[in-house]
């Protein structure tokens, strides 16, 4: 009787069968309702009663969503590593911290080389859209409240109403009575005969003469 614990034994030292009894009924429907941790080896049903366990749900449509991250493959994913919802959120506190700000630089740099793309597109090659974009700008100085021009250029189609609207303008030049007129074609052919046309090949100079052939023929 010395092992027994005393909770076990009557006033006289003798064992108290009843509550050794009651304690062992307890301690069974205990263990009945404990769950184990699934190993490798462990089947479905004991997965499936330890994820119920600590708060996985039953299915993928039960976990939170997120703006950035709403897709049913990614919750689907969360279900089989079993995730809690509580966990979920988790992941989504540490996205908003970690990644959101990586992915709106990603958006923005993806944003901007589809922006040069088609002003590559609509110029011809790069070369050609920096000349442009280089006399858009003197055109915008020159001609347009800075506020209305930054406005305008700030997205690829601005740009190129700028340019269609730097084309209508020119070329002309002043005469003598100070009216503006287009530039006749031998005017323009004058022109072709300067070196900035021929040999530095003055991309500005150059538009210039082909927006005037443009405006006598066209």
């Amino acid at each position: 009787m010395d092992n027994i614990p005393e909770k076990f034994l009557n006033s006289d030292g003798t064992l108290n069968s009843d509550t050794l009894m009651k304690s062992y009924l307890e301690l069974e429907k205990k263990i009945g309702t404990m769950v184990s941790i699934p190993n490798d080896d462990s089947d479905t049903d004991a997965r499936h009663k330890f994820n119920r366990a600590i708060g996985v749900p039953d299915s993928a449509s039960e976990y939170p969503t997120h703006e950035l991250y709403d897709d049913e493959n990614l919750r689907e994913r969360f279900l089989d590593i079993g995730l809690t919802c509580n966990q979920v959120e988790k992941i989504y506190d540490i996205a908003n911290e970690f990644l959101s700000p990586i992915l709106r630089d990603m958006f923005s740099v993806n944003a901007e080389i589809n922006s040069i793309n088609e002003l590559k597109n609509f110029f011809g090659d790069t070369d050609k859209m920096n000349d442009a974009l280089r006399a858009i700008n003197a055109f915008g100085e020159r001609f347009l409240p800075r506020d209305a021009f930054d406005a305008l250029c700030a997205t690829p189609r601005g740009i190129q109403s700028v340019y269609k609207m730097m084309q209508s303008m020119e070329p002309d030049v002043c005469t003598e009575k100070n009216s503006v007129q287009n530039l006749t074609d031998a005017q323009l052919r004058s022109m072709m005969r300067d070196p900035k046309y021929w040999r530095d090949k003055d991309a500005e100079y150059i538009r210039k003469i082909e927006n005037g052939f443009k405006k006598l023929y066209s």
